[in-house]
């Protein structure tokens, strides 16, 4: 009996023995192959502008009065007054343009009066010449002189008459000189101020609002120069600075959230126009990035209408493919096997290495061509401890 029970106690260590120095199975995460709708996007920070910006600039140099508009203001085309603009005063003469001028002033001066003179001596002649053709006249009646001195008395008449027309004219023309020459006199401060009439109202070309005040106080302008910003803020675009390497897969009509705005939900966007050109960007780390900017519309412009504003903030994932039914591995799965993409499948509990062929990606999952099927199960960022061969239980919790 006690050989039975040495033997049983024995057989009891051996097992135990045994059991404690067997390979445990490793504790690995594992996931199972499914198959869903798999979306490829590319995202990126945008913002957003309305469509058709107007600057409107100074149609004329001068004198702009203090703005009487503000930002956010509304305006409605040909009648909301934007800015106006009061006639540049004259600049401050030196002692030497004043004393020119002042002479031109006396030099105009005398050629008036000398046309006031002229036009005497020919009101004089003609007056002159007048009598002489009535006494012709009476003469001619009695058959006292020829008929060819009556034409010339006639002739003297008419002469004086041109002679007197072009002496006042001249003596007009002397005026007008005056008062220029008198003009070229005036300095800062000595005329009264421009009467209301007399400035540029530059109206606002569009219905909308005002975006940006670009001139507020009074100063002095030039032609051409940028006054006031508007826009119909209800007309909203999506631009995004994409990597050009991103760009190369967006096309015209391409889906897209555009989401991180403040709204509740996202909103439904699609793009419409992709610009041919790059340009380079400095990012934040100092690296030259291409980018490529691409426009996109709102779908439903009334969902963000009056939260969304001109140069707001937004990030944009546009939809570049997409499928319904798509074969899905985490990408945690994913490793390199040479130069090919493997995974550890769970089989009867071991681990064995599995060689796949991968289509698009996003960020979590990846697209299967070949190598795993819907309903298998692979294992989660496998540790250095699992190989091939490898028993793997499943980690709780």
């Amino acid at each position: 009996m006690k050989r039975v029970i040495l033997a049983i106690l024995v057989l009891a260590v051996a097992a135990a023995a045994f059991w404690a120095l067997r390979p445990q199975p490793i504790p690995a995460d594992l996931a199972t192959i499914a198959a869903g709708p798999l979306a490829v996007t590319v995202e990126d920070e945008g913002m957003t502008r309305i469509e058709e910006v107007y600057t409107v600039s100074a149609p004329m140099g001068g004198t702009l009065q203090r703005s009487p508009r503000h930002v956010g203001d509304v305006v409605v085309a040909g009648e909301t007054i934007l800015a106006v603009i009061e006639p540049m005063a004259p600049g401050f003469l030196d002692i030497r343009s004043q004393r020119v001028a002042e002479a031109a002033v006396e030099a105009a001066a005398s050629a008036v009066a000398l046309a006031e003179a002229q036009v005497s001596q020919a009101a004089a002649e003609l007056e002159f010449a007048q009598s002489d053709l009535a006494r012709a006249q009476e003469l001619a009646r009695r058959e006292t002189i020829s008929t060819r001195d009556l034409d010339r008395a006639r002739l003297t008449v008419r002469t004086a008459e041109s002679a007197l027309a072009s002496a006042e004219a001249t003596r007009d023309v002397r005026v007008r000189e005056l008062e220029s020459a008198r003009a070229n006199l005036i300095q800062p401060g000595s005329e009264a101020g421009p009467s209301p009439t007399c400035c540029v109202q530059v109206r606002s070309p569009v219905d909308g609002q005002v975006l940006d005040v670009v001139v507020e106080s009074e100063q002095v302008v030039q032609a051409g120069a940028p006054l006031v910003e508007v826009g119909d803020p209800d007309r909203l675009e999506i631009v995004v600075d994409l990597l050009s390497r991103d760009a190369v897969r967006v096309e015209p009509g391409d889906g897209a959230l555009i989401d991180d705005w403040g709204g509740d939900a996202p909103l439904a966007a699609r793009v419409v126009r992709v610009e041919p050109t790059a340009f380079t960007e400095v990012s934040a780390l100092g690296i030259e990035e291409q980018r490529v900017r691409v426009i996109l519309a709102l779908l439903d412009p009334a969902a963000a209408q009056g939260k969304l504003g001109h140069r707001y903030r937004v990030v944009a994932r546009i939809v570049v493919w997409e499928e319904d039914d798509v074969v899905q591995v985490p990408l945690g799965a994913l490793f390199r096997e040479g130069g090919d993409w493997a995974v550890f499948v769970v089989e009867d509990g071991t681990a064995q290495v599995r060689l796949v062929t991968l289509g698009e990606r996003t960020m979590r999952t990846a697209q299967v061509l070949s190598g795993l099927e819907e309903g298998e199960t692979v294992i989660l960022h496998a540790s250095d401890r699992i190989e091939a061969g490898a028993e793997v239980v499943g980690r709780e919790g």
